[in-house]
């Protein structure tokens, strides 16, 4: 990713636009100069990418991809999936530093909910295999995926993955439950893309990052794939069904 970062400031355009935290720390280490808007951004105060999410004061702002609580919305949603579950799969990340803080939150949440926490570390898409069978192994009974860009290129083998192994996931996403995933549930990427381009109008007619706030998502949205709830043979409940935003047959 730096590569790419330094390639692309060396063709000197006026903003850069990202699709996660990690690609931020690259543009920023390729540039001091050059605004950046993240179309998702995860606890950037804490990251030292901005002073506050009120007043930025940098070159950076952008768009949240977490709300607090969203994980433990997700685990409380696998559970009315399998209610009993005690062993939860994560997968997640190393290199992504970002999911420190989702694991907290996830850890956090699952002690709340008296499960257990089966975290695998996934940092290559020829991982993924043996990441399914450890949770097979494991005798875990649902997974939590975190969201990550590795991940998201790799949802279709991840959703035959998790197929093959029976094992119900959650996303946050949709574009996984569209390749196949069970159920997401988290922030409408579409329409923070769409949100960042007016970032970017107000920063071609002049306005500096510095001054515009980080905003929150203000859309989350659930999608459950039916044919994967099939072929897993599984009943999704209709109180469920009836809180999807979208359900794929």
């Amino acid at each position: 990713m730096p590569l790419l970062a330094n390639e692309l400031v060396r063709l000197k355009p006026d903003v850069i636009v990202t699709g996660s935290t990690e690609a931020v720390f690259a543009a920023k280490q390729a540039t001091a100069a050059i605004p950046i808007v993240s179309t998702a951004l995860t606890d950037p105060v804490a990251f030292g990418l901005v002073e506050s999410q009120a007043r930025p004061g940098g070159q950076v702002t952008g768009i949240l991809i977490t709300l607090d609580g969203l994980t433990g919305k997700q685990l409380e949603l696998l559970l009315e999936l399998v209610p009993g579950a005690t062993r939860i799969g994560m997968l997640f990340n190393s290199r992504n530093r970002t999911h420190t803080v989702s694991q907290r939150d996830a850890k956090a949440a699952a002690n709340a909910l008296g499960v257990t926490l089966v975290p695998v570390d996934i940092g290559a898409a020829n991982e993924l295999n043996a990441g399914f069978q450890t949770f097979v192994r494991e005798r875990v009974e649902l997974v939590l995926m975190l969201a990550d860009a590795l991940f998201m290129s790799e949802r279709r083998q991840i959703a035959d993955l998790a197929a093959a192994a029976q094992l119900l996931s959650i996303y946050t996403f949709r574009e996984y439950a569209v390749a196949g995933g069970l159920i997401s549930y988290g922030v409408n990427l579409r329409e923070s893309n769409r949100r960042a381009a007016a970032y970017v109008d107000k920063i071609l007619k002049g306005s500096k990052p510095a001054d515009l706030p980080v905003e929150f998502p203000t859309k989350l949205e659930m999608v459950i794939n039916l044919k994967t709830a099939k072929a897993l043979g599984i009943t999704i409940p209709p109180v469920v069904l009836a809180r999807a935003d979208e359900v794929i047959e």
